[in-house]
């Protein structure tokens, strides 16, 4: 009967380290309102299942990604300091929407291949819900 209690909180502990691990890993952006002056918006933390990349759209209030207006690599796993390069003026009090997108779909490797509601490196839903923080220019 002892065998069979140590073997059960081993499993529960196993369990409980396993859910933590992947609850840790559960894909996430981090990022606070900025300044943007010098052209280029950073996230302070994006956890990504797989290879991809982090992507700034414009929104509003609605909330609904809008152009991209600028992304940036990463890797599978934490990156930090992620820094995408904008591509054309964001204004103080504009509304970015930094965003998880896969690698897939696309024809190549390594090239940023999509445009608003294509599918080719398209964002990535877990649960059906989009990976995405948004914040404020200053």
């Amino acid at each position: 009967m002892k065998i069979l209690a140590c073997s059960a909180l081993a499993l529960t502990t196993m369990a409980g380290a396993a859910f933590a691990d992947a609850h840790a890993m559960a894909p996430k952006v981090m990022a606070a309102d900025q300044d943007v002056s010098n052209g280029v918006v950073s996230a302070d933390s994006v956890m990504a299942g797989e290879n991809g990349w982090l992507v700034v759209h414009r929104t509003d209030a609605e909330m609904k990604p809008g152009p991209v207006v600028g992304y940036a690599p990463l890797r599978k796993g934490e990156n930090t300091d992620v820094a995408a390069i904008l591509q054309e003026d964001v204004a103080s009090g504009d509304m970015l929407m930094l965003m998880v997108h896969s690698e897939e779909g696309g024809m190549k490797t390594g090239v940023f291949e999509y445009t608003l509601g294509a599918k080719e490196d398209g964002p990535i839903k877990p649960d059906g819900k989009l990976v995405m923080q948004v914040i404020t220019a200053k």
